[in-house]
């Protein structure tokens, strides 16, 4: 993983990349990483993390005028990790370090606060964001890190209660919602049933924003037939997805083979380009900048009006001035 910022700006003065399509507006899917939780996530203990600073200037070099950030608060509860000592008072500062990052830059970014739900301090976390001027903007939930189970009925119980909570204080929820890879959890249409029928209807007053085209990045058949059941919602108009949207983010992959390409772009069209979102993910290698992922998500079958559409959409938490 890298976090320099000379190694960011050298990459991108040797390596630039052609974009035939404006870059989009937002970034809808960025991390920061404070020196402690880049040390953590990459195994290097001499990791200094990725600063706003870093991220402003990768931003710069795509074009795009403004990001949210979802801070990584969770990845301090990750399940299948040892229980770190203090867990809570470390994704607390987790948390409170991405806002005060974010507030260096108020204009262009704004930050989401982040945990894992299924802790006991979740719904405590959530109140003291709910209460934070950076962090009250929203929550960033990841199900894969957390290993929420779509088939236990008291994980799900928990969630639905952390989604109850956000819709009542108003905060928009991003959600990666694949389950559990560490854990080998099942997940396809049953789980995002699941998804559909519980959680999304305890959040009816705010954006829930789905993370990775319903995947965990790149893309698979279990992800397609997760996806296949919010495209078959929504050409059914069904009202639960009145307020759902859908970021790319990590989906398109630069080695992969066109009908994959193809197969990503029809359901987009099923979604609606209309609440398709541009989302490049954490700036850890040069191929997952922000400048080098939309040269990338461009590789997909879509229109050039198509492509406007996608990279003009702002989520309804991102639409200030």
């Amino acid at each position: 993983m890298r976090f320099s910022l000379g190694a960011i700006l050298a990459v991108l003065s040797i390596a630039p990349v052609s974009q035939s399509a404006q870059p989009p507006v937002i970034d809808s899917h960025q991390h920061l990483f404070s020196p402690a939780a880049g040390a953590l996530v990459s195994g290097k203990p001499e990791s200094t993390g990725i600063s706003a600073v870093e991220l402003i200037a990768l931003l710069d070099a795509a074009g795009i005028q403004r990001a949210v950030v979802l801070s990584m608060g969770y990845t301090w509860g990750k399940a299948s990790r040892a229980q770190n000592e203090n867990e809570y008072e470390r994704v607390k500062a987790e948390n409170d370090w991405t806002a005060e990052q974010v507030s260096r830059f108020p204009e262009r970014l704004r930050a989401f606060c982040s945990f894992n739900p299924l802790k006991a301090y979740a719904l405590a976390e959530l109140e003291r964001c709910s209460k934070h001027r950076q962090l009250r903007s929203g929550l960033k939930l990841h199900f894969g890190n957390s290993d929420v189970d779509y088939d236990n009925p008291e994980k799900v119980a928990q969630v639905k209660k952390v989604f109850a909570a956000a819709n009542g204080y108003r905060m928009p929820i991003v959600v990666h919602m694949h389950a559990s890879l560490d854990m080998k959890r099942k997940y396809g249409a049953d789980q995002a049933r699941v998804f559909l029928n519980e959680l999304l209807p305890a959040a009816p007053a705010v954006a829930v924003q789905i993370a990775h085209l319903a995947g965990a990045g790149s893309y698979d058949d279990v992800t397609d037939a997760a996806l296949g059941v919010f495209t078959d919602a929504i050409a059914k108009r069904d009202p639960r997805m009145k307020n759902v949207w859908f970021d790319a983010s990590a989906v398109p992959r630069p080695e992969m083979p066109a009908a994959e390409l193809e197969r990503i772009a029809s359901r987009i069209r099923q979604i609606g380009v209309a609440r398709v979102l541009y989302g490049s993910d954490a700036a850890t290698t040069p191929s997952m900048y922000p400048k080098a992922g939309w040269e990338t998500f461009q590789r997909l079958p879509l229109t050039p009006a198509e492509f406007r559409e996608i990279a003009s959409n702002i989520a309804p938490y991102m639409a200030w001035k």
